[in-house]
């Protein structure tokens, strides 16, 4: 069975930084292109990374310039490292994957970005 489990959120000022993790089970996950997006209260979910079974990274406009994507040594774990956080950054971050014709979500972890 596919899990995907993220964490690593919580709350920090802006300007501040957070790397979130999105870990698998079930699949070998660098085989598959993993997506990040987000959700913020009241806001359609936004794209915000991809990382592809070859490496190849990209991002959404907000996000790029600030925020990377890579592949842990785990080969099972993905990062997302998020620079110079606003505001608006503040969302539920969720990390996602098809698989066969069916799309796979984590549970979400909530980054808050707050004075």
């Amino acid at each position: 069975q596919v899990q995907l489990v993220e964490s690593g959120g919580g709350l920090v000022q802006p300007g501040g930084s957070l790397r979130l993790s999105c870990a698998a089970s079930g699949i070998i996950f660098s085989a598959y292109t993993i997506n990040w997006y987000r959700q913020a209260p009241g806001k359609q979910r936004e794209f915000v990374a991809q990382i592809t079974n070859t490496g190849s990274t990209h991002y959404g406009d907000s996000p790029k310039g600030r925020f990377t994507l890579s592949r842990g040594n785990a080969k099972n774990t993905v990062y997302l490292q998020m620079n110079s956080l606003k505001p608006e950054d503040t969302a539920v971050y969720f990390c996602g994957t098809g698989i066969e014709g069916r799309y796979y979500w984590g549970q979400g972890t909530q980054v808050t970005v707050s004075s």
